[in-house]
């Protein structure tokens, strides 16, 4: 049977497949803001189970406002990650009568935008909430490292993790559309409680750092870092201090935008 996104639909066990005690995913970010001595208001887009705007929130005491999709991502961040204000906005079409310091989109989230259209329609909000100087920060697949490679595309991905006594067995398989350029993923759970399997389908958008380049500046930013390493979900994983790399060829791309003009930009 097919079903919605488990990891999703039970946000607990998001936290317990993709775990992240030490912060590093908004510690990087934090690190961003610092270094481009970004103010205190941030909006997290895609905040998921709100661990990262969290530790944002309380421990580096930035005013931090999450916007998501998934109700059930947004119950359980305003349950076990309390702090930020949590909000169920469409990265697409969001309207929070606001101006923030900076955007974070973290874990991919930037590459839900499917099409061209998506992706215009994301920066034009994102550029309606900022302020001529903000940031943008974005950490996600690198479509580049598919370059000629198939090491994530060869072997279907198997994990388990156990929760609440049921043991979950998770089959991945990775292939590209070319055609729309995305990464398609099924994925099937088994489990061994007697519950028939489920499958599930999800999809990235491959973007190019040239690409990036280009879709920016025609909203009006300016690139100030496009890097592969390090960062949160890197190996070796980012630690305090460690410069980037000057390569964007690996499986993770790291985007830091300033922006430069709010007006309309054209895209043609």
């Amino acid at each position: 049977m097919t079903s919605g996104n488990l990891l999703t639909d039970a946000p607990e066990l998001y936290e317990l497949r993709f775990p992240d005690p030490d912060h590093l995913a908004a510690r990087w970010a934090e690190s961003v803001l610092r270094r481009y001595s970004a103010g205190p208001h941030v909006l997290d887009i895609g905040c998921g189970t709100g661990r990262d705007a969290a530790w944002l929130h309380s421990t580096a005491q930035r005013r931090v406002v999450g916007i998501d999709t998934s109700e059930a991502m947004l119950a359980h961040a305003r349950t076990r990650h309390p702090g930020p204000e949590y909000l169920h906005a469409d990265m697409r079409s969001f309207d929070l009568g606001r101006a923030f310091d900076a955007v974070i989109c973290l874990d991919s989230a930037l590459l839900h935008c499917h099409t061209n259209d998506d992706l215009d329609a994301f920066l034009t909000r994102c550029r309606r909430h900022l302020v001529p100087g903000s940031l943008l920060i974005a950490e996600m697949r690198n479509g580049a490292f598919f370059l000629g490679r198939t090491d994530l595309l060869d072997t279907p991905h198997i994990d388990t993790l156990t929760h609440n006594g049921i043991t979950r067995t998770s089959r991945t398989t990775l292939w590209i559309d070319h055609g729309a350029q995305l990464l398609r993923r099924t994925r099937v759970w088994t489990a061994d409680d007697g519950s028939p399997p489920t499958e599930q389908h999800s999809a990235w958008r491959l973007l190019f750092p040239q690409e990036l380049h280009r879709l920016l500046t025609g909203h009006g930013f300016e690139i100030l870092a496009l890097y592969d390493r390090p960062g949160p979900r890197t190996e070796p994983p980012w630690a305090e201090g460690a410069p980037p790399a000057d390569t964007a060829g690996s499986d993770r791309l790291h985007l830091i935008a300033r922006l430069t003009s709010t007006r309309e930009m054209s895209t043609s």
